[in-house]
């Protein structure tokens, strides 16, 4: 658990670049997990 919140502070600390294609791989992996889970859900359905 430290460890984790070493790495968000360490990647704090990094180029404003580096922090906005995080944030963007961040919004695109989530994306893709809502598409994933409605696709799920109405497949059940």
């Amino acid at each position: 658990m430290g460890n984790s919140l070493h790495n968000k502070i360490y990647l704090g600390r990094h180029s404003a670049l580096t922090s906005r294609k995080l944030r963007v791989l961040l919004a695109l992996g989530a994306l893709v997990g809502v598409a994933v889970a409605w696709m799920a859900i109405r497949g059940f359905k």
